[in-house]
């Protein structure tokens, strides 16, 4: 059941990343979460997302600007190193605090807890007209591939902080969804090299088909977004992905998934 539903969700998300405001991650990484442990889970979406974004490298990759991937790129790796080793040292803590809910003992781990407040945080930057509309200076690039690349790592989140700071860096819109897919690969792959002493090639082999499946659906929604929908914006899907966030926001911070 798992398989279905994970490659269905890539499959759909995939479509919408070349012109929506969210990343596949996104709204897959909640997914995995609902099945896997959640450094598992971010691992694993990690690959499928990485695999897909160096799809979309392929059909778009000549219009990147090497000067912002560089100044947005480099911070973005070192950060994303940060966030990745933050992650496997929180992830096997003990609860934070437990209770019971309808009889049932429920626990509240730290991870899940900082991850629910970072759901949120980003759900409410499509939610709130405010928030959604925040731009940076070209000046402030570094800063944004520190935080994108942290929140990279840490989370698997960093399409919406990465689209704030790179919107304003003067590029064409081929440019600027190019450059963005070329530092998302360069944060995927510093956080799975991070991510490979906690997933290990018994998991990689568990899950082999799990992984092939929603990848090949998400590089399929990748290509069907590239040719069809490039001109198309869903505010009303934005809003609707942010609401489920919250939703699942809320479950993680309760302990009840």
């Amino acid at each position: 059941m798992e398989i279905i539903i994970i490659s269905i969700v890539a499959f759909l998300t995939a479509i919408l990343t070349f012109f929506s405001g969210f990343g596949l991650g996104t709204l897959l990484t909640p997914v995995f979460m609902l099945f896997f442990p959640i450094d598992i889970a971010i691992g694993l979406c990690g690959l499928v997302h990485f695999a897909n974004n160096l799809f979309k490298f392929f059909l778009v990759g000549k219009n990147a600007n090497k000067e912002v991937v560089l100044k947005f790129g480099i911070p973005a790796i070192i950060a994303a190193f940060v966030g990745s080793w933050l992650l496997l040292q929180i992830s096997d803590l003990e609860p934070l605090f437990s209770y019971s809910l309808f009889g049932k003992q429920l626990n509240v781990f730290p991870v899940k807890f900082i991850i629910a407040i970072l759901l949120v945080i980003f759900a409410l930057l499509d939610l709130i007209p405010f928030l959604s509309k925040l731009e940076f200076g070209k000046d402030k690039l570094p800063l944004g591939g520190v935080l994108s690349g942290f929140f990279g790592g840490l989370s698997g989140h960093q399409g919406a902080l990465r689209s704030a700071f790179l919107i304003k860096a003067g590029l064409s819109k081929e440019s600027f969804i190019t450059t963005g897919i070329v530092v998302s690969m360069f944060i995927d792959f510093t956080r799975l090299s991070v991510y490979a002493s906690k997933i290990t090639s018994y998991t990689l082999y568990e899950n082999k088909v799990l992984l092939i499946s929603a990848t090949l659906c998400a590089i399929t929604g990748a290509y069907l977004g590239n040719q069809l929908l490039k001109k198309v914006t869903l505010k009303f899907i934005q809003a609707f992905v942010a609401v489920l966030l919250l939703l699942v926001a809320i479950a993680l911070g309760m302990g009840i998934i």
